[in-house]
């Protein structure tokens, strides 16, 4: 094995992310998230002690950066200090707004409701956080298609349009990012 990068270790971060997703959606026991979350922790350890050996920064710095960025951006919890707040918004939807505000105001250039997306994620987590984004700024959303009554048959209904574009010779990932990118740049 060569030597370790921030590059080669990427994999292993997706990998082990998608481990704790895969972990809390199906209902496995505590103590299996809890070393599920280990070994995410694993991760960020390694990538900042390779950061420290650059010189660029340390595991602590990480954490403390955490916690200031934790703090400024979650007002509705915590006081400028650190410490709690009495009270508490009384709806996720004022929370969001809040929320909202925040990230507006550590970012006034982005005038784009699409910046800041990873181009790196998934085309279905992609499009899920443009909409998302879109509907919170109140920018144009795609046209809707019908929509299942429930999750289990929105997976469905998800899983033959990816059998259907494989009939065809389609690739749905690259499909689905072409249409995500079309839809970005349309909207304002």
């Amino acid at each position: 094995m060569g030597a370790l990068t921030h590059a080669s270790l990427v994999e292993y971060l997706l990998e082990e992310a998608y481990e704790v997703a895969e972990t809390i959606e199906t209902g496995n026991p505590d103590a299996e998230l809890q070393g599920e979350l280990g070994d995410v922790l694993l991760q960020v350890v390694l990538h900042a002690r390779l950061a420290e050996e650059r010189g660029a920064f340390t595991f602590d710095d990480v954490a403390r950066g955490l916690g200031a960025k934790m703090v400024r951006r979650n007002p509705h919890v915590f006081r400028p200090d650190g410490s709690l707040q009495d009270s508490f918004p009384a709806t996720v939807d004022q929370i969001v707004r809040k929320w909202d505000a925040v990230k507006r105001a550590e970012h006034p250039a982005r005038s784009n409701p699409f910046e800041g997306i990873p181009q790196a994620l998934p085309a279905l987590a992609r499009a899920q956080k443009s909409v998302d984004r879109a509907a919170r700024a109140g920018a144009p959303l795609p046209p809707p298609a019908p929509i299942p009554e429930t999750e289990d048959e929105l997976g469905e209904q998800l899983l033959a349009v990816v059998r259907s574009a494989h009939a065809a010779g389609f690739d749905a990932e690259r499909a689905l990012r072409g249409a995500v990118r079309r839809y970005q740049q349309g909207a304002p």
